[in-house]
């Protein structure tokens, strides 16, 4: 799970990290208060979505010349005017995709005089399965072409979790950022902040781009990238109160509510899996055989039929679909349930594109018999390499 900046920088704030001053705004009447609120002289006004690359994004059917998603302002009544402009348009991103995303919340906070802008993150290590920590002498909006061509100006260290952060973790960010004097300290005390906000959160990344040097010689958190591990939020009902519906894809947010693990692609073929590996396998040779998948989706070993009719709805929902894959290897998972299932959501939402079932294992002579007996027009296929073959060859016609 995502949350805003904003959201993001109040749990800093509440850690004891240093970020600046700032107001959100819901709606454009709100915007001149909470301008005259802060202190000025300088204001950055920032759009709100989960999504980076604000700074260079642009909104659609903008005017020529026109500021991306975030502005600097010089009075209250231009940082007033700066977030009605952006208020309830749409903002694209590298990140966002052509659709974009829309502006449904605005940041403004105090400017912040900038000597150098580094980058900082924290991440989970699936290598080593511990926290890792990645720093650059150059952060700032461009950091991605930094990764790609001069890795060397990272500097990526996991902790060990039996120890836990300690302050030689800090002086070697501080010199790896090429930190002096004071900084140094605050860079130890901060990162010991960030760590512990980060496990104690469950978090899955924290990202600070930029960490800045400010005019007066001391570290900020200008920016607050945070995300969260789904399968630890029952332990932070604080965290879930954050939780932006507005900003999911609806067709994954429908999914959570069956707790079904879906995830929306820009393919044309629907994908019905259980087991996320053999989800990774089934998009994979679909792409290998010339097709794209439109969607992850893993109804998981105790699916049931109404779950798997949930989860049919979901992928017919999507206008891209031009054909749907199942796959189902039952183990846990019986072949039965999701032939029924199939079956029960073809019925109620219809079947307008073509549809290739393949099942094996557990009650697979009872989930084919189910299939067979039904009006439900299927593809029939034997294996993973036919069933691929066979989609793709229905959808491209």
């Amino acid at each position: 799970m995502n949350i805003h900046e904003y959201q993001a920088k109040g749990l800093l704030r509440d850690h004891g990290a240093p970020v600046s001053d700032g107001r959100v705004v819901l709606r454009a009447e709100e915007a001149k208060t909470a301008a005259g609120a802060l202190d000025g002289p300088l204001w950055v006004v920032k759009a709100q979505i989960h999504a980076g690359g604000r700074g260079k994004g642009t909104f659609k059917e903008a005017d020529a010349g026109e500021a991306g998603g975030v502005r600097l302002a010089k009075s209250v009544e231009e940082a007033a005017e700066e977030a009605k402009r952006m208020l309830g348009r749409t903002l694209v991103t590298k990140q966002t995709g052509d659709a974009g995303k829309q502006v449904n919340r605005i940041y403004i906070e105090d400017g912040s005089g900038i000597e150098t802008e580094m980058y900082l993150a924290l991440l989970v290590d699936r290598a080593t399965s511990r926290v890792s920590f990645v720093a650059s002498t150059e952060g700032g909006m461009d950091i991605e072409e930094v990764a790609e061509a001069t890795p060397e100006k990272i500097l990526s260290f996991s902790v060990d979790p039996a120890t836990g952060y300690q302050a030689f973790h800090g002086r070697r960010i501080a010199f790896a950022l090429e930190l002096t004097g004071g900084q140094v300290k605050q860079c130890v005390k901060l990162m010991g902040q960030l760590y512990d906000l980060f496990v104690s959160k469950d978090m899955e990344m924290l990202e600070i781009n930029p960490l800045i040097v400010t005019d007066a010689g001391d570290l900020k958190c200008l920016d607050a990238k945070m995300g969260f591990d789904s399968n630890a939020l029952y332990r932070h009902p604080e965290i879930m109160e954050l939780r932006d519906e507005t900003e999911e894809d609806p067709k994954e947010l429908e999914a959570s509510k069956y707790d079904l693990n879906y995830i929306a692609l820009d393919g044309e073929i629907g994908c019905m899996v259980n087991g996320a590996g053999l989800a990774m396998a089934t998009m994979d040779i679909i792409k290998l055989y010339g097709a794209e998948p439109a969607n992850f989706l893993d109804v998981g070993g105790g699916a049931t039929k109404e779950k798997v009719t949930e989860a049919f709805k979901i992928i017919t929902s999507d206008p891209n679909v031009k054909g749907i894959l199942v796959n189902i290897f039952g183990g846990i998972m019986r072949c039965d349930v999701i032939a029924e299932g199939v079956v029960a959501a073809v019925k109620e939402v219809g079947l307008q594109v073509p549809l290739v079932v393949r099942l094996e294992g557990t009650n697979v002579e009872e989930g084919k018999a189910i299939i067979n007996n039904s009006d439900v027009d299927v593809i029939a296929a034997d294996d993973l390499k036919d069933g691929a073959e066979k989609i793709v060859k229905a959808v491209k016609g």
